[in-house]
């Protein structure tokens, strides 16, 4: 059976397993249909059972219904996951409204979020955003009292800026920073990733595939109904000529005896042992697969062909990762 390497999350912070389970693809958030849940919590089981015990979830992914799930896959064996929740998001009818950051509502969510997981304390508390909306000393000032209460371990942020990094963590120490990252998505490189080096944050790279860019399945023209098409790098000539760009990562990978998907893995995992590919999963059969894909290794022609070929700005077009 593989074994997981674990990292020091943060620089004072918990150990965790290298990789991570993404749950959100568990429930439908933007109106899909919901995968199968008995298949979803057994999965989340088997992770937990070959050593990967970070598992992210939102409280707005499915209304509540993603934390149930991962409610029912935890009990029993709390002590064998770190639960990792967002919050401040706000849904109605498969539609994004916008976010509630208030204080009032951070705890009322918190409250819903430990009654639907079964728990009395979340490990890593994360607003999803942060859009000024709010002052940001009350944001994190609301999640810092939840810690001394006892209902919150660890701070953690999302998708935020580098400045927004560095003001946050002169108010809280900084566990983690969750943010989009693949060899399609490099624009942090410049200024984000080295701030939370510097600063000692770990982080929590989601969406190593590119929205599936990357996996080497995707073919042009996309299906009509295919929620891709809302987004400009799959659309017209732009998704033309990133899919001929991901050739060179099929080759490599045929060259490798793996496949994209787990290249595009292991890629993230390489940039650094404080940076975990967080890698969504909703059936089994996929875990002996990414499990794998943090055993590979590049030798520098392969790092040097990827970085080139994959430079910061030559995927065209942008998907709402896009800062």
């Amino acid at each position: 059976m593989n074994t997981i390497p674990t990292i020091q999350l943060g620089k004072n912070g918990p150990l965790v397993s290298k990789l991570g389970l993404g749950c959100m693809r568990m429930s439908s958030i933007w109106g899909g249909p919901v995968k199968n849940e008995r298949e979803s919590v057994a999965t989340i089981r088997a992770a937990l059972d070959r050593g990967i015990n970070f598992v992210n979830t939102g409280d707005f992914y499915g209304s509540g219904h993603n934390e149930l799930l991962v409610g029912k896959a935890i009990k029993g064996r709390r002590n064998d996951a770190f639960i990792s929740v967002k919050f401040g998001a706000i849904f109605y009818g498969g539609h994004l409204l916008g976010l509630d950051l208030r204080p009032i509502a951070i705890k009322n969510f918190i409250n819903y979020s430990l009654m639907r997981l079964g728990t009395d304390t979340i490990d890593l508390y994360q607003p999803c955003r942060l859009d000024n909306s709010v002052p940001t000393e009350d944001v994190i000032g609301t999640v810092v009292d939840l810690i001394k209460e006892g209902k919150v371990r660890h701070l953690g942020v999302s998708e935020i800026t580098a400045a927004q990094l560095r003001h946050v963590n002169t108010l809280y120490p900084v566990t983690a920073l969750e943010i989009g990252y693949s060899l399609a998505d490099r624009q942090i490189e410049s200024d984000l990733l080295p701030a939370a080096k510097e600063l000692g944050v770990g982080v929590v790279a989601f969406a190593n595939t590119a929205e599936g860019l990357l996996t080497g399945e995707m073919k042009a023209p996309l299906p009509a109904n295919s929620y891709h098409s809302h987004f400009t790098r799959f659309q017209g000539e732009n998704l033309v000529k990133n899919l001929e760009k991901v050739e060179e990562l099929k080759k490599m990978a045929n060259e490798k005896g793996c496949t994209p998907t787990q290249l595009a893995i292991a890629w993230v995992n390489t940039q650094g042992n404080h940076i975990m590919p967080l890698v969504s999963m909703s059936r089994r059969s996929r875990l002996p697969e990414n499990i794998r894909a943090m055993e590979i290794e590049f030798t520098t022609e392969e790092r040097n062909t990827l970085n080139t070929h994959f430079s910061p700005g030559a995927i065209l077009g942008g998907t709402y990762l896009q800062r």
